[in-house]
This record gives C-alpha cells, sequence and structure tokens, in this order.
C-alpha cells in the first residue's frame, strides 16, 4: 500500500473529524431490496499461526500439489467442517457451498499448476547447476 500524501493525510483528518450528525447523505440512494446481497462475499476470516503435527506422508502429499499446502489444509478442513455442520443441519444449500468452495479452490490452483511445474524445474535445474558450478570451483 502507497504512502499518503500531506494532502491526503489531511482530507483523512478533516473526514475523521467529522461526526455521523455532519456526514450529508442526501445524493446517495437508500438501498431498500437486499435480496441480491451475498452473504460474506468479501469476508475473510482472520488467520491465527498454529503448530501442528502431520504425518510425513501427508504433507508430502499436500506439498506434491504445487505452493500453497498451507491454503489447501485450510480448505480442506473448512470443508469438513462445513459438511459436517450441513449435514448435522440437514442443509443441503450449506453442502453445495462446501463442496463449491472446495472445487473452486482446486479449479483455481490447477489453473498456475502448469506454470509452477515449469518453473519449479526450472529452479531445480539451476540449483543442480550451482552446485556442479561449486563443485568445479572447489576443486
Amino acid at each position: 500500500m502507497k504512502k499518503l500524501t500531506k494532502e491526503q493525510k489531511r482530507q483523512a483528518a478533516v473526514i475523521a473529524a467529522k461526526t455521523d450528525a455532519d456526514i450529508d447523505l442526501s445524493d446517495a440512494r437508500e438501498v431498500v431490496d437486499w435480496s441480491g446481497a451475498e452473504i460474506g462475499k468479501f469476508y475473510r476470516p482472520p488467520k491465527k499461526p498454529v503448530t501442528m503435527r502431520l504425518d510425513i506422508d501427508i504433507i508430502k502429499w499436500l506439498k506434491s500439489h504445487g505452493r500453497g499446502y498451507q491454503t489447501r489444509v485450510n480448505a480442506l478442513l473448512r470443508h469438513a467442517m462445513n459438511s459436517r455442520w450441513a449435514a448435522r443441519h440437514d442443509d443441503e444449500a450449506l453442502r453445495q457451498k462446501a463442496q463449491a468452495a472446495y472445487d473452486g479452490l482446486h479449479a483455481k490452483r490447477a489453473s498456475g499448476s502448469i506454470k509452477r511445474i515449469h518453473s519449479d524445474k526450472l529452479r531445480a535445474r539451476m540449483k543442480d547447476d550451482s552446485r556442479a558450478s561449486a563443485r568445479v570451483r572447489l576443486r
């Protein structure tokens, strides 16, 4: 995020000093119909760092799909949580929403996976080349 200029800081201070009664909303339309609103569309829950002990084969499997394995763990846990809650409360809409979110994450990941595979191979090749040149210099 860019730093604010002095003028922007001054404008922000003027706005922050106003009370709710001083703000003129006469030109803003009043929203009466909220039927098309999507709940939680832009909401991202806060993250909390945790330490978990997972089996090695699980970590290898998660990392084998490319970068973002922690995001994948979060999506898998959220999917399990929503599915279990939906099953307990017979909420088919939530179950479908959880499945769509899970599928959407994998579709988004798959689109960039080819690029990541090629960049990972290139990075590994460069690392091998640098190791070989370092061995040559040491001799």
